[in-house]
């Protein structure tokens, strides 16, 4: 296992982390990705930690809790070999202040999440979202307050805005509050919105990026193919309809390329997809989901190699975007290129 600093932090976090969003299986959404009980997860924590995975995400959200509860069940007796990772804004009930940031939600809301996971700290709290209700100033200076307590060590955030992770990080440096040393965001070969200024702003303040769906949603496993569509029976179709769109014509584009450097390389696509990643700037980890212990094998195979430059050159070509203005003006200008080169 590879092992990267998380942003400017010195915490060091494997190059795959396990995505727990699996466990539980709690209502339509998350049973759709999976429901692995208390047994189950035991086994693919195990496998993960004889491998070297450290960093474990979940959610309050996950399965209404259950996620953090068999999560910290699993790791019973070997919490130090582990990194915890969770996440918390999201609603949890239909209350005003079920939801949100604020240091009424926060404080209570860590607590309830060290009880579920069985821990007295929790290595990496993320906020799950920006939330625009609650001022940056109360956020930080709440997070702050467990920092100094002792039941966080790290904080990050999820889906932000750049404009609103470089408030919240000018912010911190001004108050001399902690900064945000991660940012967990979707980036795949199918979904690459992260480069346009995400990125950019990630590589300047040293945010590390945690990676999650880097298989698109489950776009990106090999089981859909041209003129196919979803395969029957089985839950990709349910899954990908929450994911983001993408355009059929570049998905089938992607996963052409990913076969040809699969056929290439002995590889399985799955690793393909995951290795193209883990060459992209500022990305610390991949979060990576898996039902059976088979899943998991297989993503951990993306490991102890390389892709060639050329197979890189293919899938990059394969993925390509146009970002959206004033990004684009980068990307085609040499004149604007030469004042502020992409990242990529």
């Amino acid at each position: 296992m590879e092992y990267r600093s998380l942003g400017a932090s010195g915490l060091k976090v494997s190059v795959l982390g396990f995505g727990a969003a699996t466990f539980g299986g709690q209502a339509p959404f998350f049973s759709a990705w999976g429901s692995s009980d208390a047994d189950e997860a035991r086994r693919l924590v195990d496998v993960c930690l004889e491998a070297g995975v450290n960093l474990f995400d979940t959610a309050d959200v996950y399965s209404s809790g259950a996620s953090e509860e068999i999560l910290g069940a699993a790791l019973k007796g070997r919490r130090q070999q582990a990194l915890i990772s969770t996440k918390i804004s999201l609603p949890t009930g239909r209350g005003p202040n079920d939801i949100g940031s604020s240091r009424h939600r926060l404080v209570p809301a860590v607590d309830a999440a060290l009880k579920r996971l069985g821990t007295d700290y929790i290595d990496l709290l993320q906020l799950h979202g920006f939330d625009a209700s609650t001022p940056v100033e109360e956020v930080l200076y709440t997070l702050d307050t467990l920092v100094r307590a002792g039941k966080l060590r790290y904080i990050g955030a999820s889906n932000f805005a750049a404009w609103e992770l470089m408030k919240s990080l000018a912010i911190a440096d001004r108050r001399g509050w902690p900064r945000y040393v991660a940012h967990q965001v979707h980036y795949s070969l199918v979904g690459r919105d992260y480069e346009a200024e995400l990125m950019p702003l990630a590589r300047d303040q040293r945010v590390g990026a945690l990676v999650w769906s880097p298989l698109g949603w489950g776009r990106l496993t090999g089981k859909i193919r041209r003129g196919q569509g979803f395969p029957e029976g089985g839950r990709l179709k349910e899954v990908a309809h929450w994911g983001l769109p993408v355009e059929e014509e570049r998905l089938h584009r992607v996963v052409d390329a990913l076969d040809a450097v699969a056929a290439q390389t002995g590889r399985t696509i799955p690793q393909i997809a995951l290795a193209w990643l883990l060459g992209r700037p500022t990305v610390s980890s991949l979060i990576v989901g898996a039902r059976n212990e088979a899943q998991l094998r297989d993503n951990l195979g993306a490991v102890g190699w390389t892709l060639a430059p050329e197979q890189v050159r293919q899938l990059d070509e394969a993925s390509a975007f146009m970002p959206a203005y004033p990004h684009y003006s980068y990307r085609i200008d040499k004149a604007f290129r030469r004042l502020n080169p992409p990242v990529i």
